[in-house]
């Protein structure tokens, strides 16, 4: 069946075994809602017992909340990803590879909008964050109730041009939000500044529940998609059609029309928030590496001015570690790896995988193939444009085209048997990473000067080229499917 939204994705999980779970017991959104999905399908970096490969999860009871349901996990195992994208599961990079050198840009809609199907102004007098979502709480110690699957949409002061990304944004009080833009990582952080520079406020749109195209679009990052590239387009380009937008009705901004929720509001010009000004906890939440993470005292401040939805809406909620955010993040990193790998080295590396324990960030696996001696190498130079093509990487992992990379079994007996240590790890220390890596602060290794600064390395598991004839795999009999397709 055709995906198109949130709603026609949950009815195509009905229609596939063990994808969905519904519940109508009360559950409470302060760190229960969470701690219930982390038993049912979470996975991911989630502290053990979890997981994997779980049911999505829809919640119809929610303490404090009539008419509203939560939503988590949907994006939570390749297989319902590549479902609702249409693809194979092994193919998703790919896909979303394709999709993002042939845009299709998203249309401006005049008719009347699914997602404000309900309008509630900030200047209505029950008018109340906290009470109109029901954003949850992943652990007891987060900063607030928090908004995770939030499509950030803005528009560039100075060209004109949007963008669509996901950031942690936390209710601070009944019209006021905290948002945390890292500088220098995403777009709508430089139309932030830009916004600053000029002493206006940044109109900013926040769409939640959306057709799952426009969630793992939204997550590309440069090279891949430089500043003025508007996400929404490889959305288009996924279905073949663009994305819907919708005038907001409180500020000069658009959204998405068939969201679930839309929160309009501005970025206030160079206010800055305490993430946890009313918890004091230290916390925000907890992030993809698996540990919460610090509270910002950076982070801008949106101020609200209108909420709207559709009848009786559903939340969209996602766990920082779980699996949802490693495909979330790590799907369009690989398209991102392959993209530039395949320009520089066409047919050199067959496959990429982000590896969930590393977030869907900090650790890629490379399929690579050696056809000549001349190929020999290579594959260590398509390990350095990988560090290129996503510098928050940290580790490659390259192997032969015999192994599956989706297998952690299958990539780990690559690294026992056609692995040295001594002559097969290649490290680059000093550079650039990721902030939420605790190892990379310099109490963890003098080596390390700054907070965020990483050694990358290298695990080259192929086999030499000049050796493949002593590394083939054992070959079994190739067997009639079509006999044995009650077992097969």
């Amino acid at each position: 069946m055709e995906v198109k939204d949130l709603r026609t994705s949950l009815e195509l999980l009905k229609k596939m075994e063990g994808q969905l779970v519904e519940t109508d017991i009360e559950v409470d959104p302060a760190a229960e809602l969470a701690g219930v999905y982390r038993h049912v399908g979470a996975g991911g970096t989630v502290m053990r017992p979890t997981k994997i490969d779980g049911p999505a999860m829809l919640f119809h009871n929610i303490k404090g909340h009539k008419d509203a349901k939560v939503l988590i996990g949907l994006l939570a195992s390749r297989e319902r990803v590549a479902a609702l994208l249409g693809c194979k599961k092994e193919e998703l990079g790919k896909l979303l590879c394709d999709a993002a050198l042939h845009p299709i840009e998203p249309v401006v809609s005049d008719r009347k909008a699914p997602c404000q199907e309900v309008i509630h102004r900030v200047t209505d007098e029950d008018f109340d964050l906290f009470k109109l979502i029901p954003a949850p709480t992943n652990t007891p110690v987060d900063a607030g109730p928090y908004i995770t699957m939030g499509m950030c949409y803005a528009t560039h002061p100075d060209t004109g041009l949007s963008d669509v990304t996901i950031h942690r944004m936390c209710i601070q009080s009944k019209d006021e939000l905290s948002i945390f833009l890292q500088p220098g990582s995403r777009h709508i952080g430089a139309m932030a500044e830009r916004a600053t520079e000029l002493n206006r406020p940044l109109p900013i749109s926040i769409s939640i529940g959306v057709d799952p195209a426009i969630e793992v679009g939204s997550c590309f990052e440069p090279p891949t998609t430089p500043l003025g590239y508007n996400e929404l387009s490889i959305a288009g380009a996924i279905r073949k059609t663009p994305v819907e937008l919708t005038p907001c009705i409180s500020i000069k901004e658009n959204a998405v029309a068939n969201a679930e929720y839309v929160i309009e509001g501005e970025i206030q010009p160079g206010v800055k928030v305490i993430e946890d000004q009313n918890t004091h906890t230290g916390y925000a939440m907890p992030e993809f590496p698996g540990y919460n993470g610090a509270a910002s005292h950076e982070c801008w401040l949106i101020k609200v001015k209108a909420v709207t939805h559709r009848e009786n809406p559903i939340m969209q909620t996602v766990i920082g570690p779980s699996e949802e955010h490693v495909n979330l993040a790590g799907i369009p990193t690989e398209a991102s790896i392959f993209n530039m790998i395949d320009k520089a080295l066409p047919g050199k590396v067959t496959n990429v995988y982000a590896h969930p324990s590393g977030g869907g960030k900090y650790m890629a696996v490379l399929q690579c193939k050696k056809m000549v001696h001349t190929d020999e190498g290579k594959q260590r130079q398509a390990a350095l444009l990988a560090f290129s093509a996503f510098p928050e990487l940290k580790h490659v992992i390259l192997v032969d085209e015999d192994v599956d990379i989706f297998d952690t079994r299958d990539v780990l007996w690559a690294m026992n048997t056609r692995f040295q240590g001594d002559k097969d790890i290649i490290t680059i220390p000093g550079v650039r990473c990721h902030p939420l890596d605790p190892s990379s602060d310099p109490e963890y290794s003098t080596s390390i000067l700054d907070r965020g600064i990483s050694c990358k390395t290298i695990f080259d598991c192929t086999v030499p080229f000049e050796l493949k004839n002593k590394f083939v795999r054992a070959k079994f009999m190739d067997v009639d499917k079509e006999k044995w397709k009650e077992f097969i």
